[in-house]
């Protein structure tokens, strides 16, 4: 399968305050490929490093084929990220926000936006300030999912989402890959990493280390938190 996303020996430095340090990583096409770890350990940094946000210090970085600064503009047309942190203008209406998403890509998402805007129950003629923390998170995922993109990239999505919606989350995501789409999906919560990840690898201190498999006893798992605490 082809590698849609290849990382080689990303450094990124904040001088004193941690980066990333050496990362390499390979996602091949059609996969959900889970990216687990701490709060703090590098995976925001190295997600924006990818998607061209950041500048580099060192390394290479390739999304589907193309140079993750030279292509900046071109991959973010093809990517749909989710940030961990969903901002959007509080006096703008659901339905407004969602439009615009797909007006910056110049796009016609209304169909695509209609359904998922049903499968994660939002009400569309709601402000953004009259949202809560879960809803606002759908209003997210929607914008980066309307435009059927050929890769995803969430970071953090779940957190404020109810079980139930979680687990519409997760069939929208399966759905969209088994019509040839990839997932990266940045958590810190190793159980929907070991249920839904088809590979995984873990950050911790600025540095990765890939997995056999997404399975991860959650002692050993809970060990890279305990690690983390000691040394921060």
């Amino acid at each position: 399968m082809t590698n849609v996303i290849e990382i080689e020996h990303l450094t990124k430095s904040y001088g004193k305050a941690r980066g990333v340090i050496d990362v390499s990583l390979k996602v091949k096409e059609g996969d959900i490929f889970g990216f687990l770890g701490p709060n703090g350990a590098g995976k925001s940094t190295t997600i924006r490093s990818m998607l061209g946000f950041l500048k580099i210090n060192e390394g290479s970085i390739k999304i589907l084929g193309m140079d993750s600064i030279k292509d900046h503009e071109t991959i973010l047309k093809k990517v749909g990220y989710m940030p961990s942190e969903a901002w959007f203008y509080d006096s703008m209406r659901v339905s407004e926000v969602i439009k615009y998403a797909a007006d910056v890509r110049g796009l016609d998402c209304t169909e695509e936006a209609g359904k998922l805007c049903e499968r994660l129950k939002m009400d569309t003629h709601k402000r953004i300030k009259e949202l809560s923390l879960g809803n606002r998170k759908k209003v997210s995922i929607v914008c980066a999912m309307q435009h059927r993109p050929k890769i995803f990239i969430f970071d953090e999505p779940t957190s404020g989402l109810d079980p139930l919606m979680q687990r519409n989350f997760f069939e929208l995501i399966n759905e969209y890959v088994n019509e040839g789409a990839t997932c990266l999906l940045s958590t810190h919560v190793l159980s929907e990493v070991n249920r839904y990840c088809k590979n995984a690898a873990i950050m911790r201190e600025g540095r990765l280390t890939m997995l056999e498999s997404p399975g991860i006893d959650e002692d050993a798992f809970l060990k890279f938190y305990e690690d983390e605490e000691e040394n921060s």
